[in-house]
């Protein structure tokens, strides 16, 4: 594990036992930690803490004076994740959708996309536990065609949405931030593990589904992949593209490649499951 990640957990067990004592029950990593993808200076470190029942209002004020001070200590890396319960575990994220989450440092109570099947899976499947069992000896929800549902819904919600922002207003946020390397990282390496996904009914890191775009998609795409892949891996080296218009427009380019084959495997995957929702009785 990253010596950056070891000192924030140090020091959040450490503030969180002082200031409530036994609460915190389990501690488990997810994200880019559980598959050694950590990036210092990119990632923030994804957590799934547990408690034996629902936080109190005196214990939800701990918990934000925690974070709140450890934010201050620790500008990046962020820890951010969710407080659940050993049964919300069991039942997964549509029972928890209440649950209060730490997103920059800051203990929130209504961020339902911090509670996905993404965590329950990437923990069930990946996560190291940092405090309680292993996640192999405990109850978590895991459903395959739920975490498709969710990448696929995730697809048109957020990331088709930023397409089209980046695409008609060009000088806008969406836009400008396609003009940065950490955007263009961002966008190649989160849309091709969506897609991954949805075709597998697999979580994996971001940076192994990038690597297996290379292979799984046509010639045209291995420059913008290839630029992804070495801005996530922190290469100082020289970019790919000459200019950074040029680099936008094959990135916006690859998103629709990604949503148009994601739907087309998404359907012919699992299609009343993601049409509907349902399952035929």
């Amino acid at each position: 594990m990253h010596v950056f990640v070891d000192m924030v957990l140090d020091a959040y067990l450490e503030s969180v036992d002082a200031q409530a004592p036994g609460l915190v029950e389990g501690l488990y990593l997810g994200g880019s930690v559980a598959f050694d993808d950590f990036r210092p200076r990119a990632s923030d470190i994804d957590f799934l803490a547990v408690t034996a029942r629902p936080l109190d209002g005196a214990e939800l004020t701990a918990l934000a004076d925690v974070h709140e001070r450890l934010q201050r200590r620790f500008r990046r890396p962020c820890l951010d994740g969710v407080y659940l319960t050993w049964s919300d575990l069991a039942a997964g994220p549509t029972a928890a959708a209440e649950r209060p989450v730490c997103y920059g440092g800051r203990l929130e109570y209504e961020r339902p996309s911090s509670v996905t099947p993404m965590l329950w899976h990437t923990v069930a499947r990946h996560g190291i536990a940092r405090r309680g069992p292993e996640p192999g000896r405990i109850d978590i929800w895991t459903d395959s065609d739920a975490l498709v549902r969710w990448c696929a819904r995730n697809l048109d919600e957020f990331w088709a949405r930023g397409l089209d922002a980046a695409l008609a207003h060009p000088l806008g946020r969406p836009g400008l931030c396609l003009l940065t390397d950490m955007g263009i990282g961002w966008l190649v390496t989160g849309m091709a593990r969506h897609h991954r996904i949805i075709s597998t009914g697999e979580v994996i890191s971001k940076q192994d589904a990038t690597r297996q775009a290379l292979h799984a998609f046509p010639g045209r795409w291995r420059r913008i992949i290839k630029e992804a892949l070495r801005i996530h891996a922190g290469s100082a080296g020289r970019s790919l593209y000459s200019g950074r218009l040029a680099r936008r427009r094959d990135a916006l380019a690859f998103g629709r490649m990604i949503l148009e084959r994601a739907h087309h495997t998404g359907e012919s995957r699992t299609p009343r499951t993601l049409m509907t929702g349902r399952r035929d009785g």
